[in-house]
């Protein structure tokens, strides 16, 4: 049964994914650069530190994630979001700089929770943009994340801070994204 929560929670990822890359290269949105890089060194923290506390096939969502996440940041040099503020390298240099605690403590349960710490203040620059931008970009991709990290909790082997902590902060935070682009692009 977790197998199956995962491989549907892995499929998610790609699903939701697919028509960003696609939204991307179209032009409809408009990936903040600073975010999707700090993102593609956070997810594969927190998917080693799952790996390594024994989220078994729960990691399996992650992983898929993750290969977008980096596809994405990469997209996102040449088509995305070029409004880049003061404000947004303040955050840059903040989340870059969570991740000295976590190379000094290379303890899997802390490297999560400084990754998730982490993945909120790159969540920053992305949330400030669709705020005053919401046409750059789509609830799609934020609404299947709520899904995919619902059923990825499910999927999980062991139940602990470094398997569960991230998957309840995205449910959280691609809620409140999706729930922003639908509310703002309205007005």
């Amino acid at each position: 049964m977790k197998e199956s929560f995962a491989i549907v929670a892995a499929l998610l990822a790609i699903a939701g994914n697919l028509p960003y890359l696609i939204d991307i290269v179209r032009g409809r949105v408009k990936p903040h650069p600073y975010t999707w890089f700090v993102w593609s060194i956070v997810s594969c923290i927190i998917f080693f530190g799952q790996i390594a506390k024994g989220a078994g096939i729960g990691a399996l969502p992650t992983g898929a994630s993750e290969i977008f996440t980096i596809i994405i940041f990469l997209f996102s040099l040449k088509y995305g979001f070029k409004g880049i503020t003061r404000t947004d390298t303040v955050f840059l240099i903040a989340a870059l700089a969570g991740l000295i605690p976590w190379i000094i403590t290379k303890d899997p349960t802390l490297s999560v929770v400084i990754a998730v710490g982490i993945d909120l203040i790159a969540f920053a620059p992305t949330l400030r943009k669709t705020w005053r931008r919401p046409d750059t970009e789509t609830p799609i991709l934020y609404g299947s994340n709520v899904l995919r990290h619902a059923l990825a909790l499910f999927s999980l082997q062991t139940y602990n801070l470094a398997t569960t902590l991230h998957s309840i902060v995205m449910i959280t935070t691609n809620a409140w994204m999706t729930g922003t682009i639908l509310l703002r692009k309205k007005k």
